[in-house]
């Protein structure tokens, strides 16, 4: 297989960011150095991310409720904890997209990378579903412009699902994963977010899991998780491409 996708294999990242790994010149495959992410490798390979031997290992998906103050990155080199510190596993977990220092509540890890890249990439579009306190009570106008889509500074956002819960609280539930979005978009309706916790992601939701615990996905979890991916990344309003309008137009430049 390709060597980003045996990296992924092996826990050391996602498909997209063991690219960069490799990329940077940090893998050695058979004592060279190889900056090539397609280049092929079997499950014998000698591989080396930065000194160290790597080797496939069993897939472990978790569902983490991260507190407010935990960051989400497999390592941080500040003080403040990184979530795979509170998992209970032995696994080279990472974390599955990102939320913010500030921001609480579900988050996946783990040692899958091609799960890790489906769920993740902007292609699969899976729903992630987040409750905001705002500072003051949104207007309907507001959830309905937050429904449309909000143009932003890296551009428009696509349409959401937006619903009030409570005087200043909603729920949100976006298909994109750009840095900050919820935040962002609030701000585009002229909101401020106080609170924000992300309470689903695809068909895992956060429940009844106390801040800072963990749990293990089940087969059954997992399963779903990848059916999330598949059918996500379907578009049924995307008519397929048909080349017969081009040979009608090849027949009519030659006269036929």
């Amino acid at each position: 297989m390709r060597l980003a996708r045996y990296l992924a294999h092996c826990g050391v990242a996602s498909r997209r960011a063991a690219e960069e790994v490799i990329a940077a010149g940090r893998v050695e495959v058979g004592g060279e150095v190889v900056t090539d992410p397609a280049r092929d490798v079997d499950e014998g390979a000698e591989v080396l991310v930065d000194g160290v031997a790597v080797k496939p290992e069993p897939h472990e998906v978790w569902a983490l409720n991260k507190p407010a103050g935990v960051v989400s990155t497999a390592r941080e080199p500040g003080a403040r904890p990184a979530v795979v510190e509170l998992v209970d596993s032995s696994a080279r977990l990472y974390p599955v997209g990102r939320l913010d220092a500030d921001s609480t509540g579900l988050i996946l890890l783990t040692n899958d990378g091609e799960l890790a890249n489906r769920l993740t990439h902007p292609r699969y579009g899976v729903a992630k579903t987040y409750r905001a306190l705002l500072r003051r009570p949104p207007a309907e106008r507001d959830l309905r412009r937050l429904a449309r889509g909000v143009r932003l500074d890296d551009g428009p956002t696509a349409p959401a699902r937006a619903r009030r819960i409570g005087e200043r609280e909603i729920e949100l539930t976006i298909r994109e994963g750009r840095n900050r979005q919820v935040r962002r978009m609030a701000e585009a309706v002229g909101h401020e977010i106080v609170e924000l916790q992300r309470i689903r992601f695809g068909a895992v939701e956060l429940g009844a899991l106390e801040a800072g615990s963990a749990r293990r996905l089940d087969e059954e979890e997992v399963r779903r998780l990848w059916e999330d991916a598949r059918s996500a990344g379907r578009s049924p309003g995307r008519r397929p491409v048909t080349r017969k309008p081009m040979r009608r137009a090849r027949a009519k430049r030659r006269g036929r």
